[in-house]
């Protein structure tokens, strides 16, 4: 994909966003480790295990507060393009076709939909979660206008994709002249 396209979509995802909250946890994290190293050099002894743990979303819940419960998971996508189509791909597995709303217009697609848990497990006790459960939703600009009428989406092996038939104004179009 060409940079400007690349560029185009992580602005359009807000890949440049205020990341300041992980950064605070992982320099925090970090100081845990130096501190613990300083103990077990102090005490002449090995580090027991010290390992740095991958920061998910347990651990955002935990900066983020109770506040944003009924928050909405971002989805995670990849968009490419041919001469004919612009294709949108997402991972979402655990989730029927029942439980995903599409809406797509020449310019814009929308994607909500809502994972669910078979089994409920407490809060307390989770021992690690990256996965997220509950409501999802994206919304993708498009860079060429597309025809929503042909478009078309499928689910297969938790992979969704959408294929979005480009409208190609640059192309003519010849008419042949009845005579009434």
């Amino acid at each position: 994909m060409a940079d400007s396209n690349k560029d185009f979509f992580e602005r359009l995802a807000g890949v440049e966003t205020d990341n300041a909250a992980v950064e605070a946890v992982y320099r925090e994290e970090e100081a845990t480790v130096e501190a613990q190293l300083v103990r077990a050099q102090a005490d002449d002894a090995p580090p027991a295990e010290i390992e740095p743990s991958v920061i998910g979303a347990q651990q955002a819940d935990d900066l983020l507060g109770d506040e944003f419960e009924d928050a909405e998971g971002h989805l995670t996508i990849d968009v490419y393009q041919n001469l004919e189509n612009i294709t949108i791909e997402s991972t979402i597995a655990g989730v029927g076709p029942d439980d995903i709303d599409i809406a797509i217009t020449p310019e814009s697609v929308a994607i909500k939909g809502k994972r669910e848990r078979k089994e409920k497990v407490k809060k307390g006790d989770y021992l690690h979660q990256e996965c997220f459960w509950g409501k999802f939703s994206r919304s993708i600009i498009l860079p060429q206008e597309i025809d929503p009428d042909r478009a078309h989406a499928s689910l297969k092996d938790g992979v969704l994709k959408i294929v979005l038939p480009k409208n190609h104004r640059d192309r003519t179009k010849k008419v042949k002249v009845r005579l009434d």
